[in-house]
């Protein structure tokens, strides 16, 4: 009696677990580097694929700081439209394999750190997805299912309604110079069937770069002509933040943007960046940026993919004191949009400035300095960037759907749509 009753505990606890873990992408090991979930040749976009498309695959490239190659699997789950791992059966979303083998690898060379890279395209050819939605990748090793090394997450779209999204300022008419509001509008497409545009089956999301913190969900304000249109509430309204910051380490020999010095010792590599600046009171100065990207680069090399470095980077953001009430997060691709111990500086009184040190592979990053309040999950731009509402933040609107006939959430469209321009 007492077996079975433990038996039912772990089976409750591991029931209500996966229903509140919310799936985002990781890295569980320190040895895997600069994990990449692309289209084939568009590294710098979100992973999203169409159910229409005839080519249907996506490219993930990850290092790992070893010499000898290790056996691994990959495996595909399908989320609802808050990423919560749902209950829908391989045979439900895709015409295929949902897991295989990763046995594509290639060996560094000519780098003082020694890595594997390892490549996997997915799903094979002749398979596709016949449903869409949020989907998770995972890698884990062919002998331990359960030691997971990283997660990735993509979605699939159907691309079966017209939604159009607009950049405009506050309604309300307050903070015009350091705020943005982004509005939705859906309609149906003439023709399409087993589409039926009611609010109650509909849930738009806006997510602006590649934050989760700030990730919003819209409310339906009513009709415009035919479309419902999802505007001029609260929730439409975002801090404008600023230009993302950024540096490049595709040459070691000469110190390119934003990079101060690079020394050599010990056999590994270091990389001093020019120290941050608070820019919360600073007037808004455009640049060229990734809004949060990074793109693996070598200036001396052929082969980036396997020639580039890895490289200890320091970053620091001088201040007299430190803050109280909250930590300073570097936020972006290079930390996988995390508000973690991996992305956390850390206040240093010898040099009065708060610091970071991270392994990174040679190329180009941009990143931002966000201000997280304890027991909040929300960070905040104003404290160390400051907000404009010229920043050309990159929105993203989702329209997920699901009807009473339905038996996880789909996702009918997206947009992007950019502010700033």
């Amino acid at each position: 009696m007492k077996k079975t009753t433990i038996i039912l505990i772990c089976l409750t606890i591991t029931t209500i677990c996966r229903a509140q873990w919310v799936a985002v992408d990781s890295i569980w090991r320190n040895d895997v580097k600069t994990v990449i979930l692309s289209r084939p040749g568009s590294d710098l976009e979100e992973p999203l694929l169409s159910i229409e498309e005839s080519v249907h695959q996506l490219s993930l490239q990850f290092d790992i700081l070893a010499e000898q190659p290790e056996t691994m699997r990959w495996t595909i789950k399908h989320c609802d439209a808050n990423w919560h791992i749902d209950d829908l059966e391989p045979y439900d979303f895709i015409q295929g394999f949902e897991s295989g083998p990763i046995d594509n690898y290639d060996f560094s060379f000519t780098t003082l750190t020694p890595y594997i890279h390892y490549t996997l395209t997915f799903p094979s050819m002749g398979a596709r997805f016949i449903y869409s939605g949020n989907y998770l990748l995972s890698v884990s090793l062919e002998d331990e299912p359960d030691s997971i090394l990283l997660t990735r997450r993509f979605r699939v779209t159907e691309q079966s309604v017209k939604l159009t999204a607009e950049c405009t300022l506050p309604y309300d008419g307050t903070d015009l110079y350091r705020r943005q509001e982004v509005d939705a509008y859906i309609e149906a497409i003439p023709g399409t069937a087993g589409i039926m545009l009611n609010q109650q089956y509909l849930n738009i999301i806006a997510q602006q770069n590649g934050r989760l913190d700030n990730r919003r969900e819209l409310r339906f304000s009513g009709y415009d002509g035919g479309a419902l249109a999802y505007r001029h509430r609260q929730e439409n309204i975002f801090d404008g933040g600023n230009t993302f910051r950024f540096f490049d380490l595709s040459n070691l020999r000469t110190p390119m943007y934003n990079v101060q010095r690079v020394e050599r010792y010990g056999g590994e590599t270091f990389a001093i960046i020019t120290p941050c600046e608070n820019r919360s009171r600073k007037h808004y100065t455009r640049d060229a940026a990734l809004n949060g990207g990074m793109k693996v680069n070598v200036w001396d090399r052929q082969n980036k993919t396997l020639e580039a470095d890895y490289v200890w980077v320091n970053i620091s953001l001088p201040m007299d004191t430190p803050l109280l009430g909250g930590s300073i997060h570097i936020v972006g691709a290079l930390t996988d949009w995390r508000f973690d111990e991996g992305s956390r500086m850390e206040y240093n009184t010898q040099y009065k400035a708060y610091t970071k040190r991270l392994l990174l592979k040679q190329g180009y990053y941009a990143y931002q300095l966000l201000y997280l309040p304890v027991r909040s999950t929300q960070a905040e731009t104003a404290q160390i960037e400051g907000d404009h509402r010229e920043t050309q933040n990159t929105y993203s609107i989702s329209a997920y759907y699901r009807s009473p006939a339905d038996r996880a959430d789909r996702l009918l469209a997206v947009k992007t749509v950019i502010a700033g321009n």
